[in-house]
């Protein structure tokens, strides 16, 4: 059983393994006016189907999962999981217009029609899934809150006890304020929370010195530290990510409009055909050897007692995402592994090897 949410690992020189994303030419805007173009009735998959492209929320400067790029692509783990549901909706994984926004945007641009599917390192909760109206795909990451100090200060075993009367800043709408206030109550310890509208800001003043910590999800920490010392901005040991244990659970996943059931069926069974391929071994260097490995790899790839033309999708419409994109780990080995973050010994390991990544069978 695994103690704590050793997902979060200091970044250590792995590499990626060799699959590669499909061609970005789509344009990132950060602004656009809502045009919903969907009718009382009417699910999100026909509106994506006959724009002829999906619209997909990111973060767009989330280290590792959705980071715009000088020419305007946006990569990353996040930025995948989008072009897999393009390649499942329209059978192309660059058929996406990506929308990068801010924490405090995204629920906006979700329920007003400006994005057809959040996949913003979002944060599952009861209130989130109830007052705010969203509903939420299988996570597709498990992670959780921690702290990054400068190791003169603090230490590897530091604790919420140990920030009494630090400056923290971190980025405002998220649960990582919620988190940490009370977190520190609870171990007795007062901090000044500063808050900006995106988490690069609050790395920014955190290097500046204006404030003694930053705390976000650890995968987040460990993207910039790892981002940081590739730049030479820092040596490995300069900066300390603590607790071991995280403070809180950060289930992320794709997010959705409520009471539109035929395209919460389309979003979670694009993840949970990554997880399928992945857990027999299928990648996107395979796939065409392995698609008929056994019954349940037939029908999920279009053979005989397909179900994907029972939920609007072309048969193909899972092979597609595998082909052009990849399987669950040909996602995370590329934009992951190459900050640090690895799969083995963590949540976001397969069930079978004890993590929780999980899929139901496709039959």
């Amino acid at each position: 059983m695994l103690a704590v949410l050793a997902l979060i690992a200091a970044a250590c020189g792995g590499t990626a393994d060799d699959t590669t994303p499909p061609d970005d030419s789509s344009v990132t805007t950060t602004a656009a006016p809502v045009d919903a173009g969907q009718t009382d009735g009417e699910s999100t998959l026909d509106v994506v189907k006959n724009r002829g492209t999906l619209r997909c929320g990111v973060s767009g400067s989330a280290v590792a999962f959705s980071e715009t790029q000088p020419d305007g692509s946006v990569t990353g783990f996040d930025a995948d999981f989008c072009r897999a549901l393009a390649a499942a909706v329209l059978g192309d994984a660059n058929a996406i217009e990506f929308r990068a926004l801010t924490a405090q945007e995204r629920f906006d641009a979700l329920s007003s029609g400006e994005i057809d599917v959040l996949m913003r390192n979002t944060t599952w909760t009861q209130s989130r899934d109830t007052e705010v109206g969203m509903d939420f795909a299988p996570t597709t990451y498990y992670d959780g809150q921690q702290l990054m100090g400068r190791s003169e200060q603090f230490s590897a075993s530091s604790t919420l006890a140990d920030v009494d009367g630090a400056i923290l800043c971190t980025n405002a709408g998220t649960t990582t304020e919620k988190n940490i206030t009370e977190g520190a109550q609870v171990a007795g310890a007062t901090i000044q929370l500063e808050t900006v509208e995106t988490f690069p800001e609050a790395m920014e003043k955190f290097k500046a010195g204006t404030c003694d910590l930053v705390t976000t999800d650890g995968s987040g920490l460990v993207g910039n530290k790892a981002t940081a010392v590739r730049d030479g901005e820092i040596t490995e040991d300069e900066w300390v990510i603590f607790p071991t244990a995280p403070i809180s659970k950060e289930p992320l996943g794709p997010v959705y409009r409520q009471n539109d059931s035929t395209w919460a069926d389309v979003v979670n069974w694009t993840v949970y055909a990554t997880i399928i391929a992945d857990e027999k071994g299928i990648t996107q260097a395979n796939v065409e050897e392995m698609m008929e490995v056994d019954p349940e790899a037939a029908r999920l790839f279009g053979g005989e007692g397909e179900l994907q033309t029972a939920m609007g999708l072309d048969a193909e419409a899972f092979l597609n995402v595998i082909k052009q994109v990849g399987s669950y780990t040909d996602i995370y080995n590329r934009n992951l592994n190459p900050v640090g973050l690895f799969r083995e010994g963590s949540f976001n390991a397969p069930f079978n090897q004890g993590g929780l990544i999980y899929a139901p069978p496709a039959r």
